[in-house]
């Protein structure tokens, strides 16, 4: 009798490498994220985070190993934008074009209707600001523009680089609960951030990492509090720097 195949994970990394000359920026990671969980990606500047994320999204090729979302290399995914939606720049926007023309122009790139850009504004509340050029927001309201954009496409998977950076106390929260309630509906989120107070009370787990090595990747729950991550990740990073 035939054995049915589990479907692929949302996100399987392994031993994923990434030189630039003598710079080793990722060196074999390998790690593997399930639909409606959410992953702090954690480490020092230079650790090789962003480098991950962008090996992730096919901006960088591998030197060696995958990175593989469904099975597939981003860059072979048929319609990317309906499974993966990122932040990776919080300032990759024309100054002059308004809120809505850029979500239009990338809503047009990939055969989405414009009523989905209005129902994303009103997702992250950017409605009301949405005829003002870009040049006017805030740090703040470009990270929510960013995310708009991400959820553009009602994609399965989050890959967020510091989303949290501009935003206030309100705005984190709004973040926070907007995260769990996609993971909630089966999402899958791999978010890197600074602000490991803040990962504590967002995240289903952590992965830590040092000079592109991993580190840790444990649960969440393993850490009692926020002063227990933030005691680890410093124990951790220290060690491997020494």
């Amino acid at each position: 009798m035939m054995t049915a195949q589990a479907d692929p994970a949302p996100v399987v990394v392994d031993r994923l490498t990434k030189r630039y000359g003598a710079v080793t920026a990722v060196s074999e990671l390998s790690f593997t994220l399930a639909a409606g969980t959410i992953t702090g990606f954690l480490g020092p500047n230079g650790a090789g985070k962003s480098t991950t994320l962008r090996l992730l999204l096919g901006l960088a090729a591998p030197t060696s190993g995958t990175a593989l979302v469904f099975g597939r290399p981003y860059a072979s995914l048929p319609s990317p934008s309906a499974v993966v939606g990122a932040i990776l720049e919080s300032d990759d926007f024309h100054p002059a074009r308004t809120g809505r023309a850029h979500l239009r122009m990338l809503a047009l790139a990939a055969r989405i209707s414009w009523d989905r850009v209005e129902e994303v504004l009103a997702q992250v509340d950017l409605t009301r600001a949405a005829s003002r050029p870009v040049r006017t927001y805030s740090l703040g309201m470009r990270q929510r523009l960013g995310l708009a954009a991400a959820l553009l496409g009602r994609p399965s998977v989050l890959v967020l680089d510091e989303p949290v950076n501009g935003l206030d106390p309100a705005g984190v929260h709004w973040l926070r609960a907007a995260l769990r309630d996609f993971a909630a509906d089966g999402g899958t989120v791999l978010v890197s951030s600074h602000i490991l107070a803040e990962v504590a009370q967002t995240v289903d787990r952590v992965l830590i990492i040092h000079s592109g090595r991993l580190l840790a990747d444990a649960a969440i729950n393993e850490f009692p509090d926020s002063a227990t991550l933030e005691a680890t990740y410093l124990k951790l990073t220290a060690e491997a720097t020494s």
